[in-house]
């Protein structure tokens, strides 16, 4: 009698644990894995809707990215958290909105640096590296000068690699960049991208035992126009009539001959390096358990000689880099997880980078904060009927007189110069209909307008440091 008990608690203890191993084993979609999946998230500076050729560009190919999208899933409705790069990834980091981040426009510190987020905020990073991942950044910050408490290893990073600086960034050939918080000594004559490339290439290696998540929020394509000398070459010989034109970028010494050759040059080399990290990825046999994610964090620039008319840069869009009409704020996305991502697919889902904290979070099997204003897009990933729509999406931007957009459905309104005035006039946009928002039509839609004006009121809170209202 002992002997049956004991056999019969022996077999009940060995299915608990074949259960909780199942469970441990099992990824987010019913499959097996061995650990919980890779994540590298590719943020470009300053690259516009029309400027890989799988969103429309004829000029110059990006067929390592392009690939990714055939390969994967390329979203045609995806929004970047504001329209300059602080408040942008203050809003990736945090999973909010710009009516409730710390960060809403550009803030700069001196000596060097940038308005620092606070030492308490929850970012992904911190999230997924208590679920065991192994986190690292390599690139752009601009989220807190070094030694504050807004530096990327207090904020969830186990190592950084690139510009501490958003201004040290106006040059790719630095004097200094950071590793962790070490400042490293450079000779102004390497170009930073590429270090940054190696360092985040040997991350991935580094790790390829680990479920790592990779965040790349590399400079290019922001100015200035710069790229080596052979590979601007190339380009140079195929628009010579622009090599009477020159360009300088704030503090950088370097003056660039032809810089429209140099867009070209830079977000091709860019593309080509890409390439590579797939590769990379196929030769350490983990691709299949890898969501590589691609996007820009603003709409195109105007600066350093870039000619964004020339690229056609926004594509269909109206607006630049600081605007919140789509221009300035719709972005290329494409997703790629072999296995789990079917091919080919495009989605017209309207999301945005605060959706980025709960989808991650879901990837690695953890909830996301209950405050978070996004939503989790991994039911559009994987291609279930489950996905959950936003209300609307809401951005403010404070410069430049404030500026305050939402998007409802297929409705877009924006409120400008609302510094002076509080009851600034509502512009509305029929998306649907005037992708380009040439045709102001509030006048004819009084109820969508006092629908938008009570979310303007509503859906933010006051920051002391970035007012929108004088």
């Amino acid at each position: 009698m002992t002997f049956n008990k004991g056999r019969i608690i022996f077999k009940l203890f060995s299915f608990l644990m074949l259960v909780l191993f199942i469970s441990h084993c099992q990824s987010i979609d019913g499959t097996m894995t061995e650990k919980k999946p890779n994540i590298i998230y590719i943020l470009a500076d300053d690259l516009g809707y029309g400027d890989l050729s799988c969103y429309g560009q004829t000029k110059f190919k990006t067929p390592h990215i392009d690939a990714l999208a055939t390969n994967g899933l390329k979203f045609t409705q995806h929004y970047s958290g504001s329209t300059v790069c602080a408040p942008s990834r203050c809003s990736l980091l945090t999973g909010l909105h710009t009516g409730h981040t710390q960060v809403r426009g550009n803030r700069e510190v001196d000596p060097i640096g940038q308005s620092p987020i606070k030492a308490d905020t929850l970012t992904f990073a911190k999230l997924l590296k208590k679920a065991g991942y192994v986190t690292g950044a390599f690139g752009k910050w601009g989220l807190g000068s070094p030694g504050s408490e807004g530096t990327p290893l207090k904020q969830g990073f186990d190592t950084f690699y690139g510009y501490n600086c958003q201004r040290n960034a106006h040059t790719y050939y630095p004097t200094w960049l950071y590793h962790d918080d070490k400042k490293i000594t450079l000779d102004g004559q390497t170009y930073s991208h590429d270090l940054i490339m190696d360092k985040a290439m040997e991350f991935i290696k580094t790790n390829r035992d680990n479920s790592f998540f990779c965040f790349l929020p590399i400079a290019i394509p922001h100015a200035a126009m710069q790229i080596p000398k052979d590979k601007h070459d190339i380009w140079r010989k195929k628009f010579p009539q622009f090599d009477n034109v020159t360009s300088r970028y704030y503090k950088t010494k370097r003056t660039i001959n032809n810089p429209i050759a140099a867009f070209a040059a830079m977000v091709t080399h860019m593309d080509e390096q890409i390439g590579e990290m797939m590769t990379l990825l196929k030769k350490l046999g983990i691709d299949d358990n890898t969501l590589v994610m691609f996007t820009s964090d603003n709409g195109p620039h105007k600066e350093g000689g870039h000619d964004p008319e020339f690229w056609n840069s926004n594509g269909p869009l109206k607006g630049h880099k600081r605007d919140l009409y789509e221009g300035g704020i719709r972005v290329p996305l494409i997703a790629h997880w072999p296995g789990k991502i079917k091919t080919g697919r495009v989605s017209d889902h309207p999301s945005a980078f605060w959706d980025m904290m709960p989808t991650f979070t879901q990837i690695a099997g953890i909830d996301a904060p209950e405050n978070c204003d996004g939503i989790s897009i991994l039911p559009t990933l994987l291609g279930k009927k489950t996905q959950k729509k936003h209300e609307y999406l809401y951005w403010e931007f404070s410069p430049q007189g404030g500026k305050q957009a939402i998007l409802k459905d297929n409705w877009k309104a924006i409120r400008l110069n609302v510094a002076e005035n509080k009851k600034s006039k509502i512009q509305l946009y029929n998306l649907n209909k005037d992708i380009g928002e040439n045709n102001n039509v509030a006048d004819s839609q009084p109820q969508i307008v006092a629908e938008m004006k009570e979310i303007f009121k509503n859906a933010r809170t006051v920051n002391k440091n970035f007012k929108l209202f004088k």
